[in-house]
């Protein structure tokens, strides 16, 4: 027997919300594509119906559909995913923006990433990582 995809129901300010995300240019894409999936089954499609005009499988489809039913909109975010532990800390990710930001290195008028590398232990190619936004920089609170 085929299982029934939920109803997605919407409130007036989710759906505008849902509106205006599906019609942003700086959203991600992927969120932007589950926000139309959304939008679809809020209008009574069903999965197969939205798998065929949009492009994702019906699979992806129903599973968006239930994490919105399930969470509502942070349910279609990305989830946290396992993988490594960071190896650098946020501590010392700090402490390097704090040097960059605050102070210069002695008889120089800025920091080099060489220089700054030797001062807090870190190699260049990482220091590189966190200037180019690769490594985030944790919230300073």
């Amino acid at each position: 027997m085929l299982r029934r995809a939920p109803k997605v129901s919407l409130s007036v300010e989710q759906q505008d919300d849902l509106e205006r995300f599906s019609r942003s240019r700086t959203l991600p894409v992927r969120k932007v594509e589950r926000v139309r999936i959304v939008l679809r089954a809020a209008t009574g499609q069903d999965n197969q119906e939205i798998a065929e005009a949009m492009g994702p499988c019906r699979q992806t489809v129903g599973h968006w559909r239930d994490c919105f039913v399930a969470e509502g909109i942070q349910g279609l975010e990305d989830r946290k995913r396992s993988g490594r532990p960071a190896r650098i800390l946020a501590p010392t990710i700090n402490e390097i923006v704090r040097l960059t930001t605050q102070s210069t290195p002695v008889a120089a008028t800025h920091w080099s990433t060489r220089t700054l590398a030797a001062e807090t232990q870190v190699s260049f190619a990482t220091l590189r990582l966190i200037e180019t936004g690769l490594i985030e920089t944790p919230p300073v609170h």
